[in-house]
């Protein structure tokens, strides 16, 4: 059972419009390395975990990469709310616009649809370990670069935030990792 509190993980402000920006970070919506892909990948792979504190793990970290989806979408979403049609066209989220307006669709930067090919689950526990530690360092250093690329100081803000929780789930995800060796090379007494 869930208890939902009707509030951000953090607080999403923005200083204005600004498509350009929401063109970019939309990535972190519905791109490879985004929030969506790291949330079906963790809580699909925690079937083929066998230790509780792996499925824990898997658990904790994908339910709040759904979390960070949502203050994605708030930044994507205030980012486009009030901005003027040309601006949208300037931006070139005018084919974007035709299709969805200002609502929020999972799409990469170049406007290229989510899909499930992002979402890897091997079956071996150490070896999707591997690749959710590496999946969290690209989201990590997809944040670096939306930084970078950032001109709003509200927005950079709550950039700088997810994108330290990408550092934080690498450390758990590598504690794990450590805890599955140790269960793969223990003995066993039958």
């Amino acid at each position: 059972m869930w208890v939902y509190e009707k509030k951000l993980q953090y607080p999403v402000r923005v200083s204005g419009p600004n498509p350009q920006l929401a063109k970019v970070i939309i990535t972190q919506y519905g791109g490879p390395d985004g929030e969506i892909s790291a949330s079906l990948r963790y809580l699909t792979q925690r079937y083929t975990m066998p230790l509780p504190q792996g499925k824990a793990v898997l658990t904790d970290i994908g339910t709040e990469e759904l979390a960070h989806m949502e203050i994605v979408a708030a930044l994507v979403y205030n980012l486009l709310e009030n901005a003027p049609l040309e601006q949208i066209k300037a931006a070139g989220m005018d084919a974007y616009y035709a299709d969805h307006d200002k609502a929020l669709y999972l799409v990469n930067a170049s406007g290229v649809p989510w899909t499930a090919a992002y979402v890897q689950s091997k079956g071996d526990p150490i070896t999707d370990l591997y690749e959710d530690m590496a999946a969290e360092e690209k989201a990590r250093s997809t944040y670096e670069w939306l930084i970078n690329l950032s001109d709003d100081p509200c927005v950079t803000d709550v950039l700088r935030f997810l994108r330290e929780r990408e550092v934080v789930h690498f450390q758990r995800f590598g504690e794990t990792l450590e805890l599955m060796y140790e269960y793969r090379d223990r003995k066993r007494y039958y």
